[in-house]
């Protein structure tokens, strides 16, 4: 059979939906208290609670601490209002007050982000969107404040790719590829079949995502336009067609192809179909990976008798070895300033996720799994989401780039590998 259905509207009733638990939080969290916002016109309540989607998206980040609803002394709204002796009593750092008005059929969001022990607002917006778009204005507003706070840009924003797999009533594995916020919320099916999906991979403007689909009984890579639907399928030549992966102008895409013989590295322009091949050798050349400005590409071989990592010009050229610890080391990963390698690596039957700095060749192990695999970095470099083994379900994880912390992510059901995070 082929693939069976793209789903972009599927309803969420049909969704695996996802939650996230954090296990471990960073040392020294900002304690900081998100007053519900005040919701004011003709149907009453918002009918997305603002304030909440903010305290979740701070919470699970593990820099902030966030203030239970039930311990406030007041709820104000703007910051007029506030009695900051409260929160200090309180011992609240940072404090955010808000407001929904609805007017004509659009929503007017206002918050403000405030200093409690200055006594001084540090920022604040106002902004009007539709009703469908308040979920992703409330992660704005989240990607706000954890950037005023930390100096770190925010991902609340951003969305995770993923492939599921589930067992049906007919005894049939059910393969998926669904997108979904960063939380987990607004899961979409984007492609579903009886045969396996895998390597799904974001184009650099988030509009596109490649994947290997083995519909057909055999493996093809094709490209797929999120908001339309439309695919194409752009190789499918005898033999393995796989580890499809983007240059940074979304021009090219770079894969493993085995129609010569041994599987290599090729680069293929997707304006022209026209093909480059970078690697020639009776090894098994795989999982390409650009790096940011789009002149090296990082790629697993085991030329040297074992897999391990190499690096070459993306145009051609002479491949070195970049990974030397360890026994094994797999489907590396530029982070998004390209000063830091994430890998899988294993030593002595474990594999784990680890970060190797380019610069100082120091290599740093994150996870403690025994099967953990396909590391993939936030856009802003600052954690990595990766899969999951515990023995009896394949589920997703991220950790933060220093390893200080973890969050568990959990799905209702069927097994969850090869995350891919949106830019």
């Amino acid at each position: 059979m082929g693939l069976v259905g793209i789903c972009l509207l599927l309803p969420l009733s049909t969704q695996a939906e996802l939650s996230i638990e954090i296990t471990e939080g960073v040392e020294g969290a900002m304690p900081i208290a998100i007053v519900p916002f005040l919701s004011q016109g003709a149907s009453g309540r918002a009918p997305v609670d603002i304030a909440g989607i903010v305290t979740a998206d701070l919470s699970r980040s593990g820099y902030f601490k966030t203030l239970p609803v039930g311990d406030m002394l007041a709820k104000p709204h703007q910051a007029k209002n506030v009695r900051f002796r409260n929160w200090q009593a309180l011992a609240q750092d940072f404090l955010v007050v808000g407001e929904v008005s609805q007017n004509m059929g659009k929503y007017a969001v206002k918050f403000q982000l405030l200093d409690v022990y200055k006594g001084k607002q540090l920022t604040g917006y106002s902004m009007t969107v539709s009703e469908k778009e308040l979920r992703r204005t409330a992660h704005r507003i989240s990607d706000i404040i954890f950037h005023k706070l930390t100096g770190i840009k925010g991902v609340f924003s951003t969305r995770i790719a993923y492939i599921t797999s589930t067992r049906e009533a007919d005894k049939k594995k059910r393969y998926k590829l669904q997108v979904a916020d960063a939380d987990g919320h607004n899961p979409l099916t984007i492609a579903t079949s009886v045969e396996p999906l895998m390597s799904p991979a974001w184009s650099p403007d988030g509009k596109r995502i490649a994947y290997v689909s083995f519909e057909k009984k055999s493996p093809a890579i094709y490209v797929q336009v999120l908001a339309t639907g439309k695919r194409t399928k752009v190789a499918g030549f005898p033999g393995i067609n796989g580890a499809p992966s983007w240059s940074p102008d979304g021009k090219r895409l770079a894969l493993t192809l085995s129609k010569d013989g041994s599987p290599d590295i090729f680069v293929l322009r997707l304006s022209n179909q026209s093909l480059q091949r970078l690697t020639k050798s009776y090894a098994i050349d795989t999982e390409p990976s650009w790096s940011p400005d789009g002149k090296q590409i990082v790629f697993t071989s085991d030329r040297g008798g074992k897999a391990q990592l190499y690096s070459m010009p993306s145009r051609g050229g002479r491949a070195k070895r970049m990974t030397f610890d360890g026994d094994y080391n797999a489907n590396g990963i530029f982070s998004p300033d390209g000063k830091n390698l994430a890998m899988v690596h294993a030593n002595q039957g474990d594999y784990r996720i680890a970060i190797k700095n380019l610069q100082t060749g120091s290599l740093n192990i994150l996870t403690s799994g025994r099967l953990d695999e396909s590391p993939s970095f936030a856009p802003n470099g600052s954690m990595i989401i990766y899969a999951s083994n515990n023995g009896q379900q394949e589920t997703l994880a991220i950790i933060s780039a220093d390893g200080r912390m973890h969050q568990t992510l959990e799905f209702e059901q069927g097994d969850v590998r090869e995350p891919a995070w949106s830019p």
